[in-house]
């Protein structure tokens, strides 16, 4: 069964990740740009970040078998910081255009303050200017309080709720979004977060419908392969597979297709794996003989 993991920051992966993602049946990511770890100090180092985003780390993950997108934006918790906030904005129309950009994110709330609120509601204007849906980073404090502000922000905004994400939902949350109208996104870790059992719960609860499950895998302690664990305590719950697969492939693709940049044809095979190629002159076989 493909999979198509809808918010994974292989930035922070090894190429060994990549490698047991595609043997357990991942066919495409998404990579949603995000805070990596400190703060960074001027805005070239978001042009690097996005450039590596929509460079490197697709040939990356093309050398594996899977399609590589992403969704670009500044990040919540950067959106705080007044060495880059506008900046970041300013540079983020370009990357907007890009083909393999399927939409804004991760913007958000954070740490709920109003510098967050004021370029949350910027960027749902960049995305309504490009055409585009959101990836919505939830706090991790205070959720529910976090959960009904963005929803009340997106509102304000008149942005099409069809068009939205919200992301790192639990088991309180999902009462909140589950008639809005909006993808319900659960992000599950090994340790906090949702779990795998969790998850199951909800779905036998609720469904599959208008609901997204990822790893949200990073520089942390994180699995890549949450989404194929969970797959498996799915179907040892009795879900039927066509559900599954709604889940794990249906659903991510229909939500980033929304902005018209998804060819779904292209995800019907693994993407062209050639090993001989380079990326600015750079190989992940780091001078290996392809062949071996």
């Amino acid at each position: 069964m493909r999979i198509f993991e809808p918010h994974i920051h292989m930035f922070s992966r090894v190429t060994d990740d990549y490698e047991r993602m595609a043997l357990a049946g991942v066919r495409a990511v998404l990579e949603p740009a995000f805070w990596l770890g400190q703060n960074r100090t001027n805005v070239g180092s978001f042009v690097d970040y996005f450039d590596t985003l929509i460079g490197w780390e697709r040939f990356r993950a093309q050398q594996f078998g899977i399609h590589h997108f992403c969704t670009m934006a500044l990040n919540p918790r950067e959106a705080n910081d007044d060495r880059v906030n506008q900046a970041v904005i300013e540079a983020l129309p370009r990357y907007l255009e890009k083909d393999g950009v399927l939409g804004v994110g991760e913007i958000g709330l954070d740490d709920q303050t109003k510098k967050e609120e004021h370029y949350f509601l910027a960027q749902l204007a960049l995305a309504k200017k490009h055409d585009l849906p959101v990836l919505v980073h939830t706090p991790h404090r205070d959720k529910k309080k976090g959960f009904q502000r963005c929803i009340d922000l997106v509102r304000d905004a008149a942005f099409p709720l069809q068009r939205v994400l919200l992301d790192h939902g639990n088991e309180e949350t999902i009462k909140i979004t589950r008639e809005l109208g909006c993808v319900s996104g659960f992000s599950i870790y090994p340790f906090t977060k949702m779990d795998t059992n969790r998850m199951v719960a909800i779905v036998k609860e609720y469904g599959v419908e208008r609901m997204i499950i990822n790893s949200a895998a990073d520089w942390g302690v994180s699995d890549p392969l949450m989404v194929p664990k969970t797959m498996v305590k799915l179907e040892q719950a009795g879900l039927r597979p066509a559900l599954i697969e709604q889940l794990v492939w249906g659903n991510p693709v229909a939500f980033f297709s929304q902005g018209g940049r998804l060819d779904v044809a292209r995800l019907e095979h693994p993407a062209n794996i050639d090993r001989r190629q380079t990326f600015e002159g750079n190989s992940v076989l780091r001078g290996q003989d392809p062949d071996a």
